[in-house]
């Protein structure tokens, strides 16, 4: 395991537990680039410079400054920040405990962190673990992190404790900016190819089973370059056909019963049938916002 990223005490009642918290994820297959120079090819350095005095600030010498005022700065160290008036910096405070099926996950969750328990929190650590799982229940509570306090979810993962910073509700944007179809007219007998379709598609979830294909590919475009070959294009990727939707969906059934991947359905000639279209795009999600 790698080195613990946070070490505080999970606060549980009266109790406290001392913790160390790991990451829970990593990436592995991430494809990543260097600037280089146009002339040259060889990569450039990203330079700090002082506009003030004309010179260059070395990383290490750089300070932390917020902004009250325009060119108004108060300098923060990282001991100001040891001296923050808030509980969170040094304590997971469990607020509540709440339905595991409560909590939209899809929307709230955001990391992954592993706890585990110092030597002398070994036994408190146990019994909340136990209690989290005879009740079904997961703890709400609050931890500073990386200049900013999270909300965050604690759960039972196997042996360990799993911890999700999740998104406040106020950063959680609203659907009306998007455009749903509402009063849509659906058949029963649409519903139960939809349905059967769903039935015969599903499985248990094993993640190992996937994999991310992305960075396979862009290896072979590095590949053939390196050999000095023209890349291969891939085709362009058509706008999606018009089809008939009964038809669509007995097609895909019907290859899902006999073990086959559903393929595209060809379009048909126009029927008086509701038509729609293919793994449409039309459905735009909302505007995302930068991120630093």
């Amino acid at each position: 395991m790698a080195r613990s990223m946070w070490r505080g005490a999970i606060s549980f009642g009266m109790v406290a537990i001392p913790v160390r918290m790991y990451l829970a994820t990593e990436a592995h297959s991430a494809v990543s680039f260097r600037q280089l120079c146009p002339h040259c090819q060889q990569p450039i350095k990203q330079l700090r410079h002082c506009p003030q005095d004309e010179h260059v600030v070395p990383f290490n010498e750089t300070l932390k400054g917020f902004e009250v005022g325009k060119n108004q700065f108060v300098i923060i160290d990282d001991s100001d920040l040891d001296k923050l008036p808030l509980k969170t910096t040094r304590t997971i405070d469990i607020v509540e405990f709440v339905e595991r099926s409560e909590v939209p996950l899809g929307l709230y969750v955001k990391s992954a962190y592993y706890l585990e328990p110092e030597d002398v929190g070994a036994k408190p650590f146990a019994l909340l673990s136990r209690a989290l799982s005879e009740t079904n229940k997961v703890a709400v509570a609050k931890i500073a992190l990386r200049d900013r306090e999270h909300l965050c979810l604690i759960q039972v993962e196997g042996n360990a404790l799993l911890c999700n910073t999740l998104n406040w509700p106020d950063e959680i944007r609203s659907t009306e900016e998007l455009k749903l179809p509402t009063n849509v007219k659906i058949s029963d007998k649409e519903v139960q190819m939809a349905t059967s379709l769903i039935e015969n598609l599903s499985d248990s979830f094993k993640p190992e089973r996937y994999t991310d294909d992305y960075k396979a590919a862009f290896e072979q475009i590095v590949e053939q370059k390196m050999k000095g070959q023209k890349v291969t294009v891939a085709a362009p990727t058509q706008d999606a056909p018009v089809m008939d939707l009964m038809a669509a969906l007995k097609a895909s059934v019907e290859a899902t019963r006999q073990g086959k991947k559903p393929a595209a359905t060809k379009p048909r000639a126009a029927q008086p049938r509701t038509r729609v279209a293919a793994k449409t795009s039309a459905v735009r999600p909302a505007a995302r916002r930068r991120t630093a």
